[in-house]
């Protein structure tokens, strides 16, 4: 990879994490920061005609393991499939355009040619659909908390007895 596209990567790694809502939740910044490139890189490979499969399996097999401990590594298999079946409860075409940019890495523009909509169309979509996104997840984190906090308060009733 030429060290423009090597600058390119590492920037638009640098802005999809600042561009989170919080960042609180990443316990390994390091390893969150490879991780995003990392993935960026993927898509980019993926996305020439020519691939050098090598290099695409030496980059899905690189982990840094020592950073994350087996259960983390679950959770985040766990979170990734929670907003995969969120994304799958979008409307169809805000599905489709959240699918093409958030997970296969698209531009808005390739969407737009692709689906024969503006880019603005694509734009609202997104924005659309990664708010319900966030919507969805931040319900289903506050009925988790709810039953944990629920199933504290029994414990507690009975007197610290599960």
């Amino acid at each position: 990879m030429p060290g423009e596209e090597i600058d390119e990567v590492m920037q638009e790694a640098y802005c999809r994490i600042a561009m989170l809502p919080a960042v609180d939740h990443i316990e390994h910044p390091v390893a969150y920061l490879y991780s995003v490139a990392r993935n960026l890189v993927l898509r980019r490979i993926k996305r020439q005609q020519i691939v050098m499969l090598d290099v695409v399996a030496d980059i899905e097999c690189f982990s840094d393991d020592s950073l994350q401990s087996p259960e983390r590594q679950a959770e985040s298999r766990m979170d990734y499939q929670r907003v995969l079946a969120i994304i799958a409860g979008l409307p169809e075409r805000c599905r489709q355009v959240v699918e093409l940019r958030k997970l296969q890495g698209w531009s808005q523009k390739e969407i737009a040619a692709h689906l024969g909509i503006t880019e603005k169309a694509v734009e609202k979509q997104i924005w659309t659909g990664v708010r319900a996104v966030r919507q969805a997840w931040q319900q289903t984190e506050a009925e988790v908390d709810a039953l944990i906090s629920g199933s504290a308060l029994s414990t507690e009733r009975r007197g610290g007895r599960a």
